[in-house]
């Protein structure tokens, strides 16, 4: 009777479960995968949804609608500061026109880039910008690993907290799940203010470990920051056994839309800790280096829209001459992958930068089940072989560049909170095509022959793969 009244209940939890899919799934084939796994196997899927099945997050404290009074009184002194700054409408591309509507910040002007390549010369940037610190230092990544690039880090922000700057620095819990109690202990003990992003708060997130706060963002002092594909470790600088050279991309921003960054952060904050950051500075400032016109775009699980995922999509489609993609992982949905072919019909030098090393098995696999549609379309692949490829880069035509922490797949589309810094600017559109010229000479280009020489259980892999696209 027992046994019987259990297995009821759970076939009626299925049910509820797959009406709250239904409601709450933002594609269809994810809709209706997981109402027929619910139905049809309740004693499994069950526990796998509740872990792995939602992608909205609940109760966090959005762009455009935080509740702290202050900051909306400051924010809308600061808009109204901003107006020098902000680029019109008739001067902005398509490609900043759409991405400004997603977001709270406008496109802004009065702002100097410098591209920084790979760890050594993000992290000498960093730290030298952690060491010119004179008021607040707000510092967030993904992984942060107690290692000798971890203890730099760790003993620069020590050494500035001594001298009484404030620090608040935010770790995915996550990611850095295996950050030591002792590496937090030190910097709690000299005052640096150290929290988990805390993905699982609220009743309707506990269960969840599927969402990642994958932000990496330094900010000093209100007016100069980085952002990029790096995290803190020793990996990063390329002292991998197993990976060896690591490459990635980091970009030192100055000017007014620093402010944007430090917002990012700042709602991060609030919602790890439910307190406020008092006494952040909150004026625009103009860089005297550059004029470069930038959009930051955060992204996450909580937008009403699927803003990482739109943003692609739309640069994708924009592009007249070239769209140049290089992101750890290759996993589009169906939307993005017809406008990757659409493009290539049309005649858009379309080129994928990739890793040939794997560092995620089934995120290497499902790439290779998207090739061959691709590349009969004009789409061109390229495997980068020196080193593992970890960057976030795009592209597009020869005056927009994007450098940020969103990978061209499902997780950064919708279950990551995710950044993404737009500049719009010739001479920054140039080093970045140079970079990554570079970086496709250290490639080879993929042929349709590669993927038919492969054995008939590797192919079949690349399928199931793909089947396990949304939780990848």
């Amino acid at each position: 009777m027992i046994w019987i009244v259990f297995i009821s209940a759970l076939h009626l939890l299925g049910i509820l479960s797959a009406i709250k899919a239904i409601q709450e799934s933002r594609t269809s084939q994810g809709a209706i995968a997981w109402v027929i796994f619910l139905i049809t196997f309740p004693y499994l899927a069950l526990p796998i949804y509740w872990v792995f099945g939602r992608n909205r997050f609940h109760g966090y404290i959005g762009t455009k609608h935080t509740n702290d009074q202050k900051l909306e009184e400051e924010l809308e002194t600061l808009l109204e500061e901003m107006h020098p700054y902000e680029v019109s409408e008739k001067e902005m591309n398509r490609v900043e026109l759409a991405g400004e509507r997603m977001t709270f910040f406008p496109t802004l002007k009065g702002n100097a880039t410098t591209l920084l390549i790979d760890g050594e010369a993000t992290f000498e940037s960093i730290l030298q910008g952690i060491a010119e610190a004179q008021t607040y230092i707000l510092i967030q990544f993904f992984i942060v690993s107690d290692d000798g690039l971890g203890n730099r880090v760790k003993e620069a922000l020590i050494a500035k907290a001594k001298e009484g700057v404030k620090i608040y620095f935010l770790y995915d819990e996550v990611g850095s799940h295996d950050l030591s109690k002792q590496y937090l202990k030190s910097l709690r003990h000299t005052g640096v203010k150290i929290e988990a992003f805390h993905t699982q708060k609220g009743f309707k997130n506990r269960f969840q470990i599927n969402f990642r706060n994958h932000r990496k963002i330094v900010v000093v002092d209100g007016k100069v920051a980085w952002v990029g594909g790096h995290n803190i470790g020793d990996t990063y600088l390329g002292l991998s056994q197993k990976f060896g050279h690591w490459r990635d991309t980091h970009i030192k921003l100055e000017g007014p839309s620093v402010l944007a960054l430090q917002l990012s952060f700042y709602e991060d904050w609030y919602w790890a800790t439910d307190a406020d950051i008092p006494d952040l500075l909150w004026k625009a400032f103009a860089s005297d280096h550059g004029n470069k016109e930038v959009l930051i775009i955060p992204s996450g699980p909580a937008d009403v829209l699927e803003t990482a995922g739109l943003m692609f999509h739309h640069a994708i489609n924009v592009s007249q001459k070239r769209i140049w993609i290089a992101s750890p992982y290759f996993v589009p949905d169906d939307a993005i992958f017809s406008a990757l072919q659409l493009a290539g019909l049309r005649g858009v030098d379309v080129r994928i930068l990739i890793p040939d090393k794997a560092d995620h098995l089934l995120v290497y696999l499902a790439a290779f089940n998207y090739f061959e549609d691709l590349v009969k379309t004009g789409v061109r692949f390229f495997r980068y072989e020196d080193g593992f490829l970890h960057q976030k880069v795009m592209l597009i035509d020869n005056n927009t560049a994007a450098v940020g922490t969103a990978n061209f797949d499902n997780r950064s589309f919708r279950l990551n909170f995710e950044i993404t810094c737009i500049v719009k600017d010739k001479a920054f559109a140039s080093e970045i095509e140079t970079m990554l010229l570079d970086d496709m000479s250290h490639a080879r280009e993929m042929t349709v022959e590669e993927l038919e020489q492969k054995p008939f259980w590797f192919n079949f892999a690349t399928k199931v793969a793909r089947l396990t696209s949304p939780l990848q």
